[in-house]
């Protein structure tokens, strides 16, 4: 391993050679002084760069129109930085589960692995910190091939237990020392409280015993932190956590004292491959602490890892649901990507499998702008990233329905009243015009099959 004074002696046309295929860690441990280098440096062409969400304001030029014009970005998952190349044509999208993406690496056979790494521990060993996803299987094939591993040694980033690399795979290391990107989350607001109530109260299961709890699964955002707080109050304990990302929500649920992981098989510990924080402090907690370990997506996301979990309680969210339970949560048009595939696909399978497991779309039931979220049909072309046939629960703040052992019919009725009242009726009025949904009028007059309403919800989860 040879250590490097600035990025200019790696970051350049005569190690990053044309035709060169790099793979860089993404979410919060981009290598930004390498990132900003090959962002600037224009005489390095006719290069591809693989990535999973980058995150940092100050590597916005990464994604120039300039800069894209001879390095072809191939996205995996879209971000604020990346939205504009995407849509506009400037760089590529590739919609690919998260558990594949080490495999979709060893097809692709990167040359150059750029990443952030902290330690070594006393054993020599570098963490990859906040992102494991696929850094690890593309160090590997680069090195199989004689490519080279760069890294950025960042005094800010975590030791992250769990997946470690050998100083032996590193070509190059860099020291740094800059902040690691955050992600705050607001306060939830009553809307995201309503739904964090209805799941715990519906869905979170406490251990005893003899049975264990529910194992969780979900991300960052109002929901994740109303759903902790909502567990939190109702209680429950000896649950487990096995998630494709482990944000703030997360360490609050880990210090309340409700997570033990001792029904899961093999390992009793929070397992997670991307690691978010809102501040500074977050990250510092996740600093060699032994309640959790990062592990490759080709494990967090299998879909039979996931389903070996006992009870697992997948948390996911969307931007619309259709009258089929048709799901898209990666584009708001056919071809304006707004995010990514994901994992959420994984999980939603894998929760399926799962002794207890139920698959959970949770979204507020209306946009900023107040459009219903909750639609007769799914625009024409967009990419679903769950079908009618993966039988999931959605929850709105008005309820939670439950499609499961229900005709398309059935559901239709379920879903309609996951929107607010005004938006409901109007669906109700599809619903009974078109023949095609099969005497919905029985569907109702039954009681609403699967459907539970706030109100009833809610009761159960101060018992």
């Amino acid at each position: 391993m040879k250590r490097i004074r600035t990025a200019e002696e790696v970051i350049n046309p005569a190690i990053i050679k044309p035709g060169s295929v790099i793979y860089v860690s993404g979410n919060a441990a981009p290598p930004q002084e390498l990132l900003l280098q090959l962002a600037k440096d224009l005489s390095i062409k006719d290069v591809e760069m693989y990535s999973v969400l980058i995150l940092g304001d100050r590597l916005e030029p990464l994604f120039s129109e300039e800069r894209c014009r001879d390095l072809t970005h191939r996205v995996i998952f879209n971000g604020r930085l990346s939205q504009v190349a995407v849509n506009r044509g400037w760089a590529k999208y590739h919609p690919i589960h998260l558990s594949e993406i080490p495999r979709h690496i060893r097809l692709i056979r990167p040359n150059i692995v750029m990443l952030s790494v902290s330690g070594p521990d006393h054993g020599g060993n570098y963490s990859l910190g906040t992102t494991v996803e696929g850094v690890a299987e593309a160090i590997r094939v680069a090195k199989k091939d004689g490519g080279i591993v760069i890294a950025e040694h960042n005094e800010r980033m975590p030791f992250v237990l769990g997946t470690t690399i050998t100083e032996s795979s590193i070509d190059y290391l860099f020291e740094t020392g800059y902040e690691l990107p955050v992600s705050p989350v607001h306060e939830p607001d009553e809307t995201a409280r309503r739904i964090g109530d209805i799941i715990a109260a519906l869905y979170i299961e406490d251990g005893t015993g003899t049975t264990p709890g529910s194992t969780l699964q979900y991300g960052i955002g109002e929901v994740p932190e109303a759903v902790t707080d909502s567990i939190i109050r109702k209680g429950v304990g000896d649950l487990g956590i096995h998630t494709e990302l482990f944000a703030g929500a997360m360490i609050k649920l880990v210090q309340s004292g409700a997570v033990t992981n001792r029904w899961k098989k093999s390992v009793n510990f929070s397992i997670s491959s991307i690691f978010l924080a809102e501040n500074k402090e977050g990250y510092d907690w996740l600093d060699y602490n032994s309640s959790i370990q990062s592990r490759p997506c080709d494990y967090t996301n299998s879909v039979f890892k996931i389903a070996d979990q006992p009870k697992m309680v997948t948390i996911n969210s969307a931007i619309g649901v259709d009258l089929h339970g048709n799901i898209w949560a990666d584009s708001l048009h056919a071809r304006q990507i707004y995010s990514g595939v994901g994992g959420q696909a994984d999980f939603i399978r894998g929760a399926q499998y799962s002794p207890g497991g139920v698959a959970i779309i949770a979204m507020k039931s209306k946009t900023v702008k107040g459009i219903s979220k909750i639609v007769d049909m799914c625009p024409a072309g967009i990419t679903t990233t769950a079908i009618p046939a993966d039988q999931v629960v959605l929850v709105t703040e008005h309820g939670a329905f439950d499609p499961r052992g229900l005709s398309l019919g059935e559901r239709a009725v379920g879903i309609a009243h996951l929107a607010d009242p005004e938006d409901t009726e109007k669906l109700l009025k599809v619903i009974r015009d078109n023949p095609a949904f099969h005497q919905p009028d029985k569907a109702w007059a039954r009681g609403l099959s699967g459907f539970t309403p706030y109100e009833e919800a809610i009761k159960r989860l101060d018992r």
